[in-house]
């Protein structure tokens, strides 16, 4: 154990204390350094924002709507800022087709959306073709038996859009104070990130509709230091201070929830779809047009039906009854039976008649 009387007096009262308090810390360091693989933080899967929660309690619709997601690209094309040397690391989170799928599926706790990801169409259809392939390789069918692979779902309704804008710096600030050489400062940023959201119908292309939504980020700083003379010729210098950065990747991921919620109402207000509680619809697309009007809805505020009908209610493909379907042949080990011999020429006056 460390004795801060041990110290030299030379050091002076309050440079000793400082010296003791660094010594105390490095040996603590070096304790816990067998925990350093484990971790102080475990993972989790439990950050449920209040954003998330309000997408999961929205009210259940009187059928889930089956819609497709291939692409929520970065649209903003923008990099970190950094101040001296150029970073090529991107300013909002790549990923952003994997939180639209997850944001469309917390919706009402499920009910709202049965969700087809298309980004990695691609892989569904190769492992169907590896499925098929080894079928008529090691079991001699072709064709492959269609109960073995059902046909994919189909969506009537497309989900798309992008992440749109990120500014930076949008709003800053700060405060301070100094006296007797103690001192405290604190300093904060706001950004702000835009997500686009649409549905678009698959038999018509039109834009059935269509959401923008807005997630500021905060950045606050917080700093301590003291900077005075104990004794005619100590000095006593110290500092201390905090700063907490909003995670980006939770800001668009709570953007693009609050789109889904607002495509929701869009949908909803237009007839795309319906809500099974008239009056949970009435309350749902009235607290969002207050939102989008800021409290001042119009009294003349419609929303027009698209002009493609029933752009939901695709029916899905259903395959035939396995006793009208084709027959499937299973190849034979036996050799193929040769081709007969061809006939003989035809006569040139028998050819003509």
């Amino acid at each position: 154990m460390i004795n801060s009387t041990h110290l030299p007096r030379a050091f002076g009262k309050s440079a000793r204390l400082l010296l003791a308090l660094g010594l105390s810390m490095a040996i603590s360091a070096c304790a816990r350094n067998d925990q350093f693989y484990e971790g102080p933080n475990p993972a989790s899967v439990g950050n449920l924002t209040a954003q998330n929660l309000a997408l999961r309690e929205v009210a259940p619709p009187v059928n889930r709507v089956v819609v497709s997601v291939y692409r929520f690209p970065d649209l903003t094309g923008q990099y970190k800022e950094r101040d001296l040397v150029q970073s090529l690391s991107r300013a909002v989170p790549q990923a952003g087709a994997p939180l639209l799928i997850k944001a469309l599926q917390d919706a009402g706790h499920g009910r709202w959306f049965t969700v087809l990801d298309r980004e990695s169409l691609q892989d569904v259809v190769q492992e169907r073709q590896i499925v098929e392939r080894m079928r008529e390789q090691y079991r001699g069918e072709s064709p492959v038996n269609p109960s073995v692979l059902g046909p994919l779902m189909h969506a009537g309704i497309i989900v798309t859009g992008g992440i749109i804008g990120y500014d930076s710096n949008l709003q800053t600030g700060g405060a301070g104070a100094r006296f007797l050489g103690i001192g405290a400062n604190t300093e904060w940023k706001y950004d702000i990130v835009s997500v686009s959201l649409r549905a678009v119908s698959t038999e018509t292309g039109e834009v059935l509709a269509s959401v923008v939504a807005r997630k500021p980020l905060a950045s606050i700083k917080g700093q301590g230091d003291v900077f005075r003379f104990v004794e005619l010729d100590k000095l006593l210098e110290a500092e201390v201070g905090i700063a907490t950065n909003e995670p980006r990747q939770i800001a668009v991921q709570q953007a693009v929830e609050k789109a889904v919620m607002g495509l929701i109402a869009e949908g909803a207000s237009r007839g795309i779809w319906h809500f099974k509680n008239s009056e949970d619809q009435a309350r749902f697309v009235a607290g969002y047009r207050s939102q989008l009007f800021n409290g001042d809805v119009p009294r003349d505020v419609v929303s027009p039906r698209p002009d493609t009908e029933q752009a939901a209610n695709i029916p899905q493909t259903l395959p035939y009854r396995r006793a009208a379907a084709a027959p499937v042949r299973m190849r034979q080990n036996t050799p193929e039976p040769s081709p007969p011999n061809p006939p003989p020429p035809a006569a040139p006056n028998e050819v003509l008649g």
